[in-house]
């Protein structure tokens, strides 16, 4: 049997992520215009172009086809707090960059946009909200319980239940978010501010236990 050359290989590649890219980007309109109840697999292939089987032969299912454009929408910052959340000797620093970037992410146009998409059609699409919270949300506490744990590994915490520590710590942030979806737009001073008071109430909280005299 013929083997087909590497450079071919490339460019095959490259067509079928082409392909995949301008899938997401029309699926990800169609969700944030319409609500996931009333997209149709149907209506994406046919703005895309072809026969629907070539959408079913990339996505088997509208929920997995909503499941990639969450994951794509959350790539970027999830990288971020993985860059943020590095382990170090200052922990309060640490901690307000996330925060900063936490707010900052919640209070977006974009997350205000998607989050009014997700509460309109959750009740009739439970599972959209499922993903999203597996996606978004859980991803981001995972990786703050990780950080965190370390942190009390280090004594520099009391010792707690880390996924709730990070649970608790992100949980200070949804205030925020609820004034960004009634309408308020967040300052640089009102972000800055809002970090440093969420972080000295985490830090009070789960400060070290005492040392024995």
């Amino acid at each position: 049997m013929e083997s087909v050359p590497p450079k071919c290989l490339g460019k095959r590649e490259a067509r079928k992520q082409d392909r995949r890219a301008a899938i997401l980007a029309i699926a990800k309109r169609h969700f944030m215009e319409q609500g996931y109840a009333a997209v149709s697999m149907s209506a994406i292939a046919s703005e895309l172009g072809g026969s629907k089987g070539t959408l079913w032969s990339y996505f088997a299912s509208k929920e997995e086809l909503f499941d990639a454009c969450v994951d794509e929408a959350t790539r970027d910052y999830r990288e971020q707090v993985l860059k943020l959340l590095i382990p170090s000797d200052n922990l309060h620093a640490t901690l307000c960059a996330f925060i900063r970037s936490l707010l900052r992410k919640v209070t977006s146009k974009e997350a205000i946009q998607l989050h009014r998409v997700i509460h309109a059609e959750v009740e009739r699409s439970p599972e959209m909200g499922q993903i999203f919270f597996r996606r978004g949300p859980q991803r981001t506490r995972e990786m703050l319980a990780a950080y965190l744990q370390d942190a009390m590994h280090k004594g520099q915490l009391r010792s707690s239940d880390p996924l709730r520590a990070a649970f608790a710590l992100t949980s200070l942030c949804m205030g925020a978010q609820q004034r960004a979806m009634l309408g308020h737009l967040f300052s640089e001073a009102e972000i800055e501010e809002d970090t440093d008071y969420i972080v000295d109430l985490f830090l009070r909280a789960f400060a070290p236990e005492p040392v024995p005299a």
